[in-house]
């Protein structure tokens, strides 16, 4: 897949695609948006419902924690039930939980209903690309350049949509996002076939089990650090701009659009030119310089390396995705879920910590502790370099496209 085009026909392109494919990947933009979605309007809703940004910032930490656990469970769910059904299960969710948030009187309610939302979204991304790749035509190689397409516009949109509908007020975003996935809901019911069920249903323990082939548990550690730099930008950053949502929207804008230009087409092909290890090293180090910038820059230079910050996360996102599914012989759904389980709790640490760091410290060290994290990142990957490489490599080339995998993400 490095190197190649994903709009090139004559490798399977992206863009021929039965309408279930388009009516899952688009549910999948939506389903992206909602993370980003609360980037533009974070001071507004601490306004909103009298609250601090510490307090505010758990709306990230119980979405991702419990997206972290779940994702435990969601091949157990989908092996049994089918994908059809684990897609509308998470929709369904996250349409509840989407409208139930823009009803919260108080900052505790709202924690609580994203922490629901997190659930839905996991039973929904971690069963998205799996489903794409099993009714796409082309092959899994433009199934899942189409997924990481839907993440980055999602990413990209999630910001823009939260300043545009939170400009009126921050509830609006949330009625929105429940809209749009109650569409999503409507077009899978209708358009999407049931996939078959695999033939070995899915453990509990399974992705914990496939964390013990160092390759992975070395790729899911590295992982983990880098998740803490990237989220310090997501939930932290929009507080030390400090703007009005529709401004920090379109910075946030610009920062998802670098993230899927980077994610989609500059990444495979520096993997073709460098190789996967030194492009995600170089990435790494490259976001820490960016962190301590941003950090300790003025309020433009703050905005530059925000946005600048897209282009390495998108990097990272691909290279990281592309590891984890193919360094290890689990099955490409078990590796996934016992990856994402491992970094997502970064995930909702970032969002957690870095209120708190600025108030014992100031506001410059959060964005040294996230580029220290990003280095450690590096670290890991140099340090198993051999071990990564060799690993990866030993894998026969028909492990890439054996299975529908579950990959939630980026």
């Amino acid at each position: 897949m490095p190197g190649e085009d994903p709009f090139d026909e004559g490798a399977g392109s992206i863009l021929r695609q039965p309408m279930a494919v388009w009516a899952t990947a688009g549910a999948s933009v939506v389903a992206f948006m909602g993370i980003g979605l609360v980037d533009p309007i974070l001071p507004s809703i601490a306004k909103g419902l009298q609250a601090t940004p510490s307090q505010v910032s758990l709306l990230f930490t119980s979405y991702f924690l419990i997206t972290a656990v779940a994702m435990l469970v969601t091949g157990w769910v989908s092996s049994r039930i089918g994908g059809k059904k684990t897609l509308l299960a998470g929709l369904a969710l996250v349409v509840v939980f989407a409208a139930l948030s823009g009803t919260s009187g108080s900052v505790g309610e709202l924690v609580g209903f994203r922490a629901g939302w997190g659930l839905g979204n996991a039973l929904f991304v971690s069963t998205a690309l799996a489903v794409i790749v099993g009714a796409a035509a082309g092959g899994s190689a433009a199934a899942i350049l189409l997924y990481e397409s839907a993440l980055g516009l999602g990413m990209a949109c999630g910001p823009l949509v939260g300043a545009l509908l939170g400009n009126a007020s921050w509830r609006y975003p949330f009625f929105g996002t429940a809209a749009l996935m109650a569409i999503g809901f409507i077009c899978i019911s209708f358009l999407l076939k049931e996939q078959p069920k695999p033939a070995r249903k899915t453990a509990l323990l399974d992705p914990i089990r496939a964390l013990g082939h160092g390759g992975l548990a070395s790729v899911a550690g590295s992982a983990f650090f880098y998740n803490y730099a990237f989220f310090t930008v997501l939930a932290f950053t929009p507080f030390v701009l400090n703007m009005t949502p529709y401004k920090s929207g379109a910075v946030f804008f610009g920062w998802g659009l670098l993230l899927a230009v980077f994610s989609v087409l500059v990444a495979p092909r520096l993997q073709k030119r460098f190789g996967t290890l030194k492009v995600l090293g170089a990435s790494l180090v490259l976001l820490a310089a960016d962190l301590v910038v941003l950090g300790y820059g003025d309020h433009t230079t703050a905005i530059v390396c925000t946005i600048v910050s897209g282009a390495f996360i998108g990097l990272n996102n691909t290279v990281y995705t592309e590891l984890a599914l193919g360094v290890s012989d689990a099955p490409r759904p078990v590796a996934s879920a016992g990856y994402n389980f491992v970094r997502w709790f970064a995930a909702a640490a970032a969002p957690f910590l870095a209120p708190h760091i600025e108030g014992w410290t100031s506001i410059h060290i959060p964005f040294v502790v996230a580029a220290a994290a990003a280095v450690l990142g590096a670290v890991v990957v140099w340090v198993r370099r051999a071990a990564l490489t060799h690993e990866a490599q030993e894998l026969e080339p028909a492990h890439a496209t054996e299975d529908g995998v579950s990959a939630f993400v980026n």
